[in-house]
């Protein structure tokens, strides 16, 4: 869409995908900037809010948090600075991702070992599974 375009907030959400609310919260966070207003009222989107919605969107559905996505935004508009950069930052988003698949392994580990534990269908007051998650402690 054009820059010159102007989007009132129901559009804007429509074309990217989002609700009104979530268009409004990115306002209050700072990662899109408050619209002028016509004499109406209404809120003007420039026709460029719609591909930063998307940019933020896609930013969190890798992992990242508003205020990385708030970081990488600036970078987008800043002129020297390199590239480098947002690979570091996504390098270690990378790891963190990494880290978390681990983490769930032995989750899913942990929790395989608890289910074959329960094959005797005892009653609960003698489960594996409960007795278990007693004892593990904090």
């Amino acid at each position: 869409m054009s820059e010159t375009v102007a989007l009132r907030i129901g559009t804007l959400a429509r074309a990217a995908g989002v609700g009104v609310e979530t268009v409004r919260f990115y306002e209050r966070q700072g990662l899109l900037p408050e619209p002028p207003r016509a004499p109406s009222g209404y809120r003007q989107y420039p026709g460029d809010a719609v591909g930063r919605l998307k940019f933020i969107r896609r930013a969190q559905g890798l992992g990242f948090t508003l205020r990385e996505i708030s970081e990488l935004l600036d970078l987008r508009v800043d002129e020297v600075a390199a590239c480098g950069h947002v690979e570091a930052q996504a390098r270690e988003k990378l790891e963190q991702v990494a880290g978390k698949i681990e983490e769930l392994r032995r989750m899913e580990t942990a929790l395989q070992r608890l289910v074959e534990a329960c094959r005797a269908r005892q009653a609960t007051g003698e489960c594996p599974i409960l007795e278990e998650l007693q004892d593990a402690g904090p």
